[in-house]
């Protein structure tokens, strides 16, 4: 029996094997026969093929991740539709998830896990820049390389913080892995990248303990838990995980998300600090408050010995313990007492005429709030509250999400008077551009019109019999799209069937540009010299047909291979002018180097070239600088009398 034939999908991508099977696709081991490589296919399932929420999340996560290039990210390469469903392909990463490393060895030694949250933040930090939140981030959407590197994948849910109201589900409804989520995820609210950290705070705790910090029955259970209860510090499930490190997980997982570390790039800071061995921020704050709260008990402490004044006591006025009624008339009265009692007074009376005296004087200045960073609503509160006046203006900005302040003017904590405005610039995200038409032009023209429009271009070319060959056939993203400026788009090329595109083989040496030529299919017809002041002589120059164009397999390919700058024979000079000499130079592609030399007045050399190097006959490259020397006649000089005056 015949071996049945791999499915192929997009006409280039050989399926072999399944390798993994979630809620909406499945993924498979495949072969791209056009460059020879293993990739990951991500397939959606049938049944969600014909759900447009799916499809719309399935191309989001094609969307998302395409615009991620970054070492940490999985790839995403191409994406497409066949036969009624929809497929992602993606880098293929050969080894295991970090769900998968931990339900094999257990928990990872605390340092190994905080190299790979180090290496997921670094992931994170370059998607928040972008201004996409994963919004699912979980062990087994982290991918480990053979060489032990993370990859973050699976963006099937991402959002863009510039579409908050975007979120492929119905009203109240909640995506993502209860076990991974967020408190505000848990509740339906809204998102920023500070949800992510949470995740990655649970992945973490997960990564030292072998387990996550909340677990149920049902996914309802989870997340009432990650709303309304405290984990467990890692250290009383292993307590060898260091309190460094768990500082930090204890960080990432508290219920606000403004005491959480404001960006990945902070997590990863502190991250590298306990690797260095460092005493982290985590540490510190806790350090901090932990000093604060003695501090206001020592204040606390102070200020009622202050306010509670002891009459001091004569150890030679001590009564008899019988003594019930009194002192005697005749003991002497401390006045002690009363003295600490008035100067108190009088102390706290001129504090507070002070501090209303300072609070006089600067009622009419206040400082700028910091505001770089803060969404646009949250600026305004604090302008607001400070008495001050917002001057708001937008910008695109490729880094900053849509809806954050990029800079303003003053900066904060900068003295001004209240009423004063303040200069906010807000991001509008990254820069939309529209994609032109590009179907039906010549694959130059079409890529002319793609860069000018601020766009990149990558071009496939397919046999066709209809169109002609050189000209676009298809597109994607399709004309009249609204995408990111530096988005790519693929073109697809025509070419006639049996054609092949000819190897760019410039720049190589002939032995190698003949091999690269003849593995395409095509025949050597003849090999020419010719020379070149910019490639190196033994290398190519050219090909005729040229590389990157198609022609006939087997058809017949001249290589002009460079002999190296041109050399000239430097000709004779000595005895022109100046200007005729310059003039014979420059016409046989020599530059001219001209310096002079004193000769005699009335000498035949006045005005003319005496020498010059290269000498004549020799070989020179061309444009080369020959110098000529010419003779210039020497100055006299006139001694006049001095004249003398007398007075009589």
């Amino acid at each position: 029996m015949a071996e049945q034939e791999p499915r192929v999908l997009g006409d280039r991508y050989e399926i072999h094997q399944r390798l993994a099977r979630g809620g909406m696709a499945q993924v498979y081991l495949a072969r791209d026969r056009s460059l020879d490589r293993p990739v990951a296919v991500k397939e959606l399932v049938p049944e969600f093929a014909t759900d447009p929420s799916f499809v719309e999340r399935f191309r989001r996560e094609a969307q998302a991740a395409a615009n991620l290039s970054h070492p940490n990210i999985v790839g995403v390469y191409d994406w497409g539709t066949q036969d009624g469903t929809y497929f992602i392909v993606m880098e293929y990463v050969d080894g295991p998830s970090l769900s998968q490393v931990i339900r094999r060895d257990g928990p990872l030694h605390p340092r190994r896990a905080a190299e790979l949250a180090g290496e997921v933040a670094a992931a994170l930090g370059f998607a928040h820049s972008r201004g996409v939140v994963h919004r699912d981030v979980k062990p087994g959407n982290v991918l480990l390389t053979a060489t032990g590197q993370s990859k973050v994948t699976d963006f099937g849910i991402a959002r863009a913080l510039s579409s908050p109201d975007d979120d492929l589900t119905q009203a109240g409804s909640v995506m993502g892995t209860a076990t991974y989520f967020s408190p505000e995820q848990a509740q339906g609210l809204p998102v920023d990248p500070r949800s992510d950290l949470y995740s990655l705070g649970v992945v973490l705790y997960e990564m030292v303990t072998g387990r996550p910090p909340f677990s149920g029955d049902t996914p309802l259970a989870i997340a009432y838990k990650h709303v309304q209860d405290q984990p467990a510090p890692p250290s009383t499930i292993v307590p060898e995980v260091p309190h460094g490190l768990e500082a930090i997980i204890m960080k990432l997982l508290q219920k606000r998300p403004d005491d959480r570390y404001p960006s990945a790039e902070a997590l990863r800071a502190d991250l590298n600090r306990y690797l260095d061995g460092d005493l982290t921020a985590a540490e510190r704050a806790l350090t901090g408050t932990a000093a604060g709260v003695a501090a206001s008990g020592v204040a606390a402490g102070v200020a009622a010995a202050a306010t509670t004044v002891q009459p001091a006591v004569d150890p030679g006025t001590v009564q008899p313990v019988d003594d019930v009624d009194g002192p005697p008339d005749d003991a002497p009265k401390s006045r002690t007492g009363l003295f600490v009692g008035v100067i108190a007074v009088l102390l706290a009376i001129l504090a507070g005429l002070l501090f209303w005296f300072a609070s006089s004087l600067r009622s009419d200045t206040v400082a700028v709030p910091a505001l770089i960073g803060l969404p646009r609503a949250a600026a305004q509160k604090l302008l607001d509250d400070a008495g001050l006046e917002a001057k708001f203006t937008e910008e695109p900005n490729a880094t900053v999400a849509a809806g954050l302040v990029i800079s303003q003017d003053p900066a904060a904590k900068t003295d001004v008077d209240k009423g004063s405005t303040v200069e906010v610039v807000v991001s509008t995200g990254v820069e939309r551009v529209e994609v032109p038409d590009v179907v039906g032009k010549p694959r130059a023209e079409a890529e002319a019109a793609l860069v000018a429009a601020g766009l990149k271009v990558t071009a496939t070319e397919v046999e066709s019999e209809e169109a002609e060959t050189g000209t676009v056939i298809a597109q994607n993203p399709a004309a009249r799209t609204e995408v990111d400026r530096d988005s790519m788009v693929t073109l697809e090329v025509a070419k006639s069937p049996g054609e092949e595109t000819v190897p760019d083989v410039t720049g190589q040496n002939l032995q190698n540009a003949q091999a690269q030529l003849r593995a395409a299919g095509f025949k050597i017809a003849a090999t020419k010299e010719a020379a070149s002041a910019t490639v190196a002589s033994g290398l190519v120059i050219s090909t005729d047909p040229a590389g990157g164009t198609t022609a006939k397999k087997g058809a017949a390919v001249t290589i002009t291979v460079s002999t190296g700058v041109e050399q000239v024979s430097v000709p004779n000079v000595v005895g022109q002018t100046e200007t005729n000499a310059t003039n014979t130079l420059q016409g046989r592609g020599f530059n001219v180097d001209t310096s002079t030399k004193t000769v005699p007045a009335g000498d035949s050399d006045i005005g003319r070239v005496i020498s010059q190097d290269p000498t004549s006959g020799k070989q020179a490259d061309k444009g080369s600088t020959v110098k000529i020397v010419v003779g210039v006649a020497a100055t006299s000089t006139t001694s006049t009398p001095p004249t003398s005056s007398s007075t009589p």
